[in-house]
This record gives structure tokens, C-alpha cells and sequence, in this order.
């Protein structure tokens, strides 16, 4: 079964306040799906048309898991939290099997 990743590019970090207690949030709602953050900042070379801050990268053993993660309970009081405090690019995709 294909595995299901979040890809998260954030634009630009308003309020880095929200950030942090959107990373405590979503780090407690994600441990019961099995989320296993694989890149969370770090370097980065971007090309063409890419963005260079900060990304993150979240494995989840199945795609279903990763969208049920997204809509659960405890995440959206993650997003809450984190509100308007980023501009990010945010997409869940499937991975090859």
C-alpha cells in the first residue's frame, strides 16, 4: 500500500508565537496516526519557480491516513492555534507503491 506524505511549504512566518504552539498541537494529534516527520526545516536549494523556506515533510503509512490525520479533531485544533500566523502551501500526496 502506498504510503501518504504532507508537504508543507511555508511562504512566509508571521508570527512565529502561533508556529510554536501550532507545532505543539500538531505534534500530540499526529503521534495516534503514526506520523513520522521526515524534513522540518533545515537546508534548502530551490529551483526554478521552488520556495526556500522553511519545508516540511510528514510519512504516514497510507494516504487515507494522512487525510484522516488532516481532518481528526485534534489537528484542526492545531490549525486553530496556528491560524494566521503562516502562509504555507500545504498538500497530501501519494506516494508510489
Amino acid at each position: 500500500m502506498p504510503k501518504g506524505y504532507w508537504v508543507s511549504v511555508y511562504r512566509t512566518i508571521a508570527d512565529p508565537e502561533k508556529l510554536a504552539a501550532y507545532n505543539e498541537l500538531a505534534r500530540s494529534a499526529l503521534r495516534p496516526w503514526g506520523a513520522r516527520t521526515l524534513v522540518r526545516g533545515g537546508r534548502v536549494k530551490a529551483y526554478d519557480a521552488g520556495i526556500a523556506e522553511r519545508t516540511v515533510l510528514v510519512e504516514f503509512d497510507s494516504f487515507e491516513q494522512a487525510v484522516a490525520a488532516r481532518e481528526s479533531a485534534a489537528y484542526q485544533e492545531a490549525l486553530a492555534a496556528l491560524a494566521d500566523g503562516v502562509e504555507r502551501d500545504f498538500r497530501i500526496v501519494e506516494g508510489l507503491d
